[in-house]
């Protein structure tokens, strides 16, 4: 049940490209590549391997502007960050860490904000900041000798509609270029010189009328002037020349400059060209431009020329780019070489939650991109093991790779154990796996642990002996047999130590010498032995000093030292036996893994030196015991816990991570690294042997289905298990219009199954998969509307219903509407509609041919523009583009849908959930978050409960989770919405309990003071509700993204924040672990 207090987390951050810029930020010789991210910063380095990112830094603001610029002293470059709420801030890199320079706030009170976005800009002989935030007002930021920045002053702005604003070159007064449009649409260009003493703008001599009805950019140019970007012309202006050059007609979204003297730029259009501009001068005059195709790349939104040919394009529409411009083009006339891509699935425009594989786990499918660069993508939590090969197997009881020589880069054999045989298999000379002997080994009975020993020796135990066997030759060389009368039950080994468990309670330690095996130690326990490892955690990989031991009828895992079997540590457990056992160092830091019986796990942080184990952790990875294996990858130590959900354990700044495979179950697990598939796995299941691999060890997986056109809606139908979503292709030179349509993939393969045009003029705006009362089909309805170049809003659309039938979209019928068809809802067996201002109920209806039609029941006549609606029971929710959210009920008997309830605040409504009966949250264009739920005092209204600001604008709320939750842990106690931003952020918001949020409250107030901001901007502030008519503190909702940082602090500042919480730092931190587990 959902309650009024909410967590909100990122599970995956924003990937779409606003800002960059390049100059040398961390060090004088540097080459940095700077990128804004929304919220956050990327800092990167050019190396000759390419772009590294050196860090990534979230800001309490959402990126707005971004300058480097160097102070006349200095030897390397500031950042100045302009953001959205007004606050600014200049940052500086000392050799180890990111600080503050200076910064303040830019807001003016009953100020208009600009319709055409924020502009920050800095004086390029760097005397001042100019930024225009608000119509008709220009904010001057002047710098002191010291380059330190001096009292913001407001200069009138006589032109109110600013469409870009630029510093020129070369002026020895600080001057203004302004691109402005008038009353009558017509677009012209002004200069002005800044007069500080006067606080006013002094107009210059160079004015131009009557531009390119398409000019929107302005490029300052080294040569003097600015180059003025249209979307048919590209003109160079100054005081003494005025150049145009015609381009074909597109709308140019980034330059950069490629040359100092500003003689070459590049520029990327809204079809993904980019071109070379080449300005021509004799005797400082500019006397022609001319243009070069250089090739394709994504839409770009930032164009950074870095060094030597190399370009970084940066996008919000579809990945962004580090490409090179070859000299001579390739044989599709392209200069372009794409050398590396960074993913980026925003503008998320649509999404929804599916548990695709059934096993409990949503899997997240967006409508991700714009234009050409527009793509489907599925998104889903885990770690991806690739199928390399595999064999059918029934009954494996065990796997173990083996070396030659333990010096060998690659595995020589693997070794399969079943109930009463073992099997042996090699990689013969065709690089394939098969079958072969070792003599001295049993293969007539069950392997209970087999490896490869010191001196080119193998180990191989079984219920009678443990054998030792030359790699070699494979002779035997020395046999150890368990006492007479007991047999070996459990047994571990590592290159030079054997342990072994036999009947009578008794534990015996083996060393490994040159062709011999030495009993060493042998003692008796007061009751059976459930697992053993031995692992080496300590200098010596070749060795342990410590052995860990599981036991049945006590309960617990116990910590002895070697060789002596000394007892030092003993851990209990509840009700549950431990399983299996693994000592491990994984980033330096050694732990103990406890997989129980009954699915879950324990870690334990490891002390080598006093033998003592702390912070405890208990996981819910399943519910059938575990087997857990190390093995490496990428340089780095992993965990496989085998089990009917198997999990990834790894580690990332010292804090260890839980992944789900991709697997539905495993029994048994073995690295098997060979030099055909380098750092493998072999996996047993139940009656299969594979061996596949790890390639990326990210969390959340994406896995991208290109359109070449933008996805609108999409929705998933689990009768037919298929996907439907609405798309359109922008026009071209052959089309008059863009062009829709409806497309329907298959579930597991995402591929293309059919494909239904839509009329000339027909948008698709709202799809649903819906079931019909007395229809045993499952139906997709598709919303529509006539977008006409003559009407200013929709009076026709349609609503289509289709049927899948052996993989196609079969259209059964259509009801034409008065409006376009803004959302579709399935509601008790009909079909709910909201068409311009009206929210329309249809029944399904059979007509005498025993063919059917949609038949409108009732209607409700809403407020402004009712663009969103979501259904539980009998309630309606609307989301208003002006009237916020309203509350409707539909009355059976009646058959009327009656107004219930509304918020009287004013919002533009971007996406809606109802969390449940009674709470509905909102996300509004201001990029807030808001929870309403009736009120108890006032009839007819909708309180407000709980207000956020997120700072990203989301476009879709869905019910779903991306984790699979046990029933038994915490966080799967908590319902859980998932949303998805125009930056290409994916969120989590979690109902909490009132106890939990207590907590997590006061965590937050003490985090926000303790670790310093970037910016020294304020975390409440930033959170803080906002828009142009209000701003009021959060309440009820929690920051997952500031409370997860608390997992990053060092010990001490762990124990400081612990300190001031008045609780145990080991309780705190098991607190936050288990919220990270929310995604």
């Amino acid at each position: 049940m959902a309650t009024e207090w909410n967590y909100v987390v990122t599970a995956h951050k924003s990937t779409a490209v606003s800002r960059s810029c390049v100059g040398n930020f961390t060090a004088p010789h540097h080459l940095n590549l700077i990128v804004a991210k929304c919220t956050r910063i990327e800092i990167y380095l050019l190396t000759p391997q390419g772009l590294q990112l050196m860090f990534d830094v979230p800001l309490y603001g959402t990126i707005a502007t971004l300058e480097l610029f160097r102070s006349h002293s200095e030897a390397q470059d500031f950042l100045f960050v302009g953001m959205e709420r007004y606050r600014y801030c200049i940052l500086y890199w000392d050799g180890r860490q990111l600080l503050t320079r200076s910064g303040g706030d830019a807001s003016h009170f009953g100020g208009r904000p600009t319709d055409n976005g924020q502009t920050g800009i800095i004086d390029l002989h760097h005397r001042l900041i100019g930024l225009h935030l608000y119509d008709g007002l220009f904010k001057v930021i002047p710098f002191d000798n010291q380059g330190q920045l001096k009292e913001p002053l407001n200069i009138r702005l006589q032109e109110l509609l600013v469409l870009d604003i630029k510093f020129l070159y070369g002026c020895a007064i600080p001057t203004v270029a302004v691109l402005y449009q008038d009353n009558k649409d017509a677009r012209h260009i002004k200069t002005y010189e800044i007069a500080l003493e006067g606080k006013e703008f002094v107009e210059g001599s160079c004015s131009q009328n009557n531009l390119d009805n398409g000019a929107h950019l302005l490029v300052p140019v080294p040569l003097g002037g600015v180059i003025i970007i249209g979307e048919d012309t590209i003109v160079h202006w100054s005081s003494t020349t005025f150049k145009s050059l015609s381009i074909n007609q597109a709308i140019i979204g980034a330059v950069g400059l490629v040359d100092p003297d500003g003689s070459r730029y590049l520029y990327g259009d809204n079809t993904g060209a980019l071109h070379l501009l080449v300005i021509t001068q004799e005797q400082g005059r500019v006397t022609d431009l001319k243009t070069h195709y250089m090739g394709e790349t994504s839409i770009a939104s930032t164009i950074s020329y870095l060094d030597s040919g190399l370009v970084y394009i940066g996008s919000q529409f579809g990945d962004s780019q580090l490409i090179k411009l070859n000299n001579q083009a390739d044989a599709s006339g392209s200069f372009v070489e794409i050398l590396e891509q960074y993913m980026n699935i925003g503008p998320i425009v649509d999404l929804c939650v599916v548990d695709l594989e059934r096993q409990g786990q949503g899997q997240v499918i967006t409508c991700s991109g714009a234009h050409k660069d527009g793509s489907i993508r599925a998104i889903r939590n885990g770690i991806v093991i690739t199928n390399q090969a595999s064999v059918q197997l029934q009954g494996i009881k065990g796997l173990w790779s083996l070396k030659t020589s333990l010096n060998d880069q690659y595995d020589t054999f693997l070794v399969v154990t079943f109930i009463n045989e073992t099997r042996f298999l090699a990689m013969n000379k065709e690089n394939e796996l098969a079958e072969t002997d070792i003599e001295g080994f049993d293969s007539e009975t069950q392997t209970l642990v087999c490896g490869s020993a010191i001196h080119n020796q193998l180990i191989q135990a079984t219920a009678k002996s443990v054998r030792l066997v030359s790699s070699t030759s494979r002779d035997l060389l020395d046999q150890w047999f368990a006492p007479t009368g007991f047999s070996i039950n459990v047994a571990a080994a590592n290159a030079s130590q054997v342990l072994l468990a036999t009947g009578g309670f008794h534990l015996v330690y083996l060393e490994i010498t040159n062709s011999k095996l030495v009993e060493v130690k042998h003692i008796e326990l007061e009751h059976d032995i459930s697992c053993l490892d031995i692992n080496s955690v300590g200098e010596n990989p070749q060795s342990s000093s410590l052995a860990a031991v599981g036991m049945w009828t006590d309960i617990s895992v116990r910590i002895f030292s070697l060789p002596g079997l000394q007892l030092n540590w003993k851990e209990k457990f509840a009700e549950v036996v431990p399983r299996s056992v693994l000592l491990c160092t994984i980033e330096d830091v050694s732990y103990l893994f406890c997989g129980l019986g009954d699915g879950h796990l324990f870690s334990f942080v490891l002390n080598i030196s006093k033998c003592e184990l702390s912070a405890r952790r208990r996981f819910s990875l399943g519910t059938q015991p575990i087997s857990l294996c190390k093995f490496s990858s990428h340089n780095r130590t992993h965990v496989l816990a085998a089990s009917d959900r198997p999990t990834l354990i790894y580690s990332s700044d010292k804090k260890l991570l839980y992944s789900y495979v991709n697997l539905k179950e495993m029994s048994h697990v073995c690295p098997f690294n060979t030099a055909v598939s380098p750092e493998s796995i072999a996996i047993a299941k139940e009656a299969e042997l594979s061996v596949g691999a790890i390639n990326d060890f990210r969390k959340l997986h994406i896995h991208t289905i290109p359109l070449n056109e933008q996805a609108r809606r999409i929705c998933y139908q689990e009768q037919s298990r298929t996907l439907a979503f609405c798309s359109f292709k922008d026009k071209d030179i052959h089309t008059e219009s863009e062009t829709h349509f409806v497309h329907l993939l298959d579930h597991q393969t995402f591929g293309f199954l059919s494909i239904h045009t839509l009329d000339t003029f027909e948008w698709g705006c709202s799809i649903v998969s819906c079931s019909f009362s007395d229809d045993e089909n499952s139906y997709y309805c598709v919303g529509t509307a006539y977008v006409l170049p003559m009407e200013n809003e929709p009076t026709k659309g349609r609503i289509l219903v289709f049927l899948v039938e052996k993989g196609e979209l079969q259209l059964i019928a259509e009801k034409e509407t008065k409006g376009a068809v803004y959302s579709l809802d399935a509601f008790n067996g009909k079909l709910l509609a909201a068409i311009n201002q009206q929210i329309r109920l249809y029944k399904w209806v059979q007509r005498d041919d025993r063919s059917h039609e949609l038949q409108s029941e009732c209607s409700y006549h809403s407020d402004v523009l009712p663009m969103h609606t979501q259904t539980r029971g009998d309630f309606i929710v609307v989301g208003d583009i002006m009237r916020s959210l309203s509350l409707l009920v539909y009355k059976h008997d009646e058959g009327l849908i009656e107004y219930k309830a509304r918020d009287f605040n004013t919002s533009w409504i971007s996406a809606v959930e109802m969390l449940d009966d009674d709470i509905y949250i909102g996300a509004d264009n201001c990029c807030n978050l808001f929870t309403v739920r009736e009120s108890e005092t006032h009839e007819g209204r909708l309180d407000v409960i709980g207000e956020y600001h997120l700072g990203d604008l989301v476009n879709s709320l869905q019910h779903g989770s991306l984790v699979k939750h046990h029933t038994r842990s915490m966080v799967g106690k908590y319902p859980t919405v998932i949303f998805g931003t125009i930056s290409g952020a994916i969120g989590v918001i979690a109902s909490i309990p009132s106890n939990l949020h207590m907590i997590l409250e006061k965590l937050q107030s003490i985090l926000a003071k303790s670790i310093k901001s970037v910016g020294n901007l304020s975390h409440a502030e930033w959170r803080s509700f906002y828009n142009v008519r209000r701003t009021s503190v959060a309440r009820n909702f929690v920051d997952g993204d500031l409370i997860e940082l608390f997992l990053k602090l060092s010990p001490s500042h762990k124990r400081a924040v612990a300190m001031a919480m008045g609780v145990d730092v080991d309780k705190l931190c098991l607190l936050v672990e288990e919220l990270a587990d929310l995604h």
